[in-house]
């Protein structure tokens, strides 16, 4: 420990360049073997929400038997057939989901890297703290990842391939449009459920209070409408809805997680 603390300025800027590289060394190997993996892979996951035998459309048919709905967004078969219009999309799709597929994989490591960086220069009872933290942060930015590619982005998918503005017109959709909004959705899913930890993280240091969250409810409805808005590549009402209910059911979520000193010291009393 003595020796971390006598560690220089430069000795500090050599240990990040090091743990920099190792990160970027783990998303190269993951980026290469999801590269080699993806013909398979994008069939079986990035496709999947294209085909009527995806769980979520199966659970939306069950919905529908269980309450009688007969709305064909309950009952009706969904099949996407995509279009290619640009000769390169293929190729660089290919690379660019690969990459964004070992960034998602490799962030537990980018977690530990970032913990072992930073646990020199902090105390005992805060090493506890932000290990939880990280450990919270990871658990949630998955759990928006699923959220956002089991829910959110078919949802998104199934209603606006099936919008008809008339009747003459043809919904062709093509596999750069798909893959924008499907890397869109679920990354910011993923970011957005970062939501809670940043909260609790700001209670801590004491410039949020649950008191404050609530009186500031109206005005955080609209920040998260706004948001919702600038992650949603289409912009229409449906998507906008479907980001923002998540995202404020998230704020809740940040309320109950954090505590005031007032209810601190009633629950010391």
């Amino acid at each position: 420990m003595e020796q971390e603390n006598e560690m220089s300025f430069w000795d500090h800027l050599d240990v990040l360049r090091s743990m920099l590289l190792r990160v970027i060394l783990v998303w190269m190997v993951l980026a290469v073997g999801y590269f080699i993996a993806m013909p398979s892979l994008f069939d079986a996951v990035v496709l999947a929400p294209c085909h009527n035998d995806f769980v979520f459309y199966d659970f939306l048919r069950w919905i529908g038997r269980c309450f009688s709905l007969t709305d064909e967004f309950f009952s009706s078969q969904f099949e996407v057939k995509l279009v290619n219009i640009n000769l390169a999309a293929p190729f660089f799709i290919h690379m660019s989901t690969a990459f964004w597929m070992s960034v998602v994989t490799a962030t537990p490591y980018l977690f530990v890297e970032i913990w072992r960086f930073i646990k020199p220069a902090l105390y005992t009872h805060e090493q506890r703290g932000v290990k939880k933290a990280f450990l919270l942060g990871t658990v949630m930015f998955y759990v928006g990842v699923l959220v956002g590619y089991f829910m959110v982005y078919p949802l998104t998918l199934r209603f606006l391939s099936s919008y008809q503005l008339s009747s003459s017109i043809e919904n062709i959709i093509s596999l750069n449009s798909y893959i924008d909004n499907f890397m869109m959705l679920v990354l910011c899913m993923g970011i957005a459920f970062e939501l809670p930890l940043v909260t609790w993280l700001l209670s801590l240091l004491g410039i949020v209070t649950k008191s404050l969250l609530r009186t500031y409810r109206r005005h955080a409805i609209v920040v998260i409408v706004v948001a919702a808005a600038i992650i949603t590549p289409t912009g229409d009402p449906f998507t906008l809805t479907v980001v923002a209910v998540p995202l404020y059911l998230l704020y809740e979520l940040s309320i109950l997680m954090i505590r005031d000193k007032a209810d601190d010291m009633n629950s010391a009393s």
